[in-house]
């Protein structure tokens, strides 16, 4: 029997390739060749080019994930009461949110899954446009795409003009500038947001790696007024409790959004895995490893920008994440091969948007060893 057009069609791929056709190439693909010949230097390769944290996750959080290992059902998409109850506690304590319940939390299978399915479990669809900042996690942009929407790449809403925008993204602390957003920006576009009936979506992510300016969150009263209406704010435990291959994160914020999301969920499966659940309950009530890596974060920073600014860069934003903004102000492919010949990986700027042309992303994640090798080379 033949087949009909749409089997064939999945067939041989061609349905999959015309839907990738929308997506931009994938960055670090470009940076493969360069890796290697940074790879090449006699001290070896200083990869600061990715946020991958490499500490130990914490001992606590080790424990809670093997003695939950025998998992044999399914879990919650809501997740279990005790690990709302944890988001709720960290949140209050450390995010100085308005009050919270059960309806107004939910974890996620990591903070990029999230990120890039959120404007399709919010009904974005073609003919919106999603509004992302100018210099932007490329996620942003990829699930705008994924949804069949337009983005629109601004950090101001005057800009907007006429377009159809129900979801606004904002970073702060930023990837890959480490902007930190003051509350009265927050306060503006919560408001704009409101009064167009769209959706402020804040990725908090790197909330914990502030090192000049304290963030603040979109969940606090001094931005959002007291309401949760319109708001969402997503935080992760990759970064601040080095679990990143645990995908695990978590979404605060308008119980009504949340309760479409739960829905959305529910039906595509997309559950946190039981035994993870417990690890980021733990790692949820237990602050001081917070502090921990946070303190080692700081030296490296501080060894890595004395390094950079004594070869002649210059640090932009950088307030917070684990990322130094840097440029030597030429484009950025030459800034990366010059650090490319001293055995050094960075992303490039331009990966975030044009805006980034002629900087390069350092990243704090690698070890106090390669760190300092790579402020040597820099010397």
């Amino acid at each position: 029997m033949e087949p009909d057009s749409a089997t064939a069609a999945a067939y041989d791929g061609s349905a999959a390739r015309s839907f990738s056709a929308r997506l931009p190439d994938f960055p670090w693909d470009r940076l493969r060749d360069l890796k290697e010949r940074a790879a090449a230097h006699p001290g070896g390769l200083v990869d600061l080019s990715v946020g991958t944290p490499v500490d130990p996750t914490p001992r606590v959080v080790q424990h809670a994930l093997r003695d939950s290992s025998d998992s044999p059902g399914y879990p919650a998409v809501w997740g279990s009461p005790e690990l709302r109850e944890a988001i709720i506690g960290y949140l209050r304590r450390r995010c100085g949110s308005v009050p919270l319940t059960d309806e107004a939390v939910l974890p996620t299978v990591g903070s990029k899954e999230l990120v890039a399915s959120l404007p399709s479990q919010l009904g974005v669809g073609p003919g919106q446009t999603v509004l992302i900042p100018e210099i932007a996690y490329p996620t942003y942009a990829v699930g705008s795409l994924l949804a069949g929407a337009e983005y629109f790449a601004s950090d101001s809403t005057v800009a907007v003009g006429p377009r159809d925008v129900p979801l606004v993204w904002l970073n702060s602390p930023g990837n890959p500038t480490g902007r930190v957003l003051p509350a009265s920006h927050l306060r503006k576009v919560v408001s704009w947001a409101r009064e167009r009936g769209a959706v402020v979506a804040v990725d908090e992510c790197y909330f914990e790696c502030a090192w000049e300016v304290e963030p603040v969150s979109v969940l606090d009263a001094e931005v959002n007024g007291g309401s949760l209406d319109s708001i969402i704010a997503v935080h992760s435990l990759s970064k601040r409790s080095n679990m990143a291959g645990y995908r695990a994160a978590f979404v605060a914020g308008d119980p009504r959004l949340l309760a479409g999301l739960r829905e959305v969920r529910r039906h595509s499966g997309l559950m946190v895995a039981g035994p993870v659940q417990q690890a980021m309950r733990v790692a949820l009530d237990d602050d001081g490893h917070i502090e921990e890596q946070r303190d080692r974060y700081l030296e490296r920073r501080s060894m890595l920008r004395h390094a950079l600014e004594r070869a002649g860069f210059r640090i932009d934003h950088s307030e917070g994440s684990l990322y130094l903004w840097a440029t030597r102000a030429e484009p950025c492919m030459d800034t990366v091969s010059w650090l490319v010949e001293r055995g050094i990986l960075a992303a490039p700027g331009d990966f975030y948007g044009p805006l980034g042309a002629s900087h390069v992303r350092v990243a704090l994640t690698a070890t106090d060893e390669r760190v300092a090798a790579a402020a040597t080379r820099l010397r």
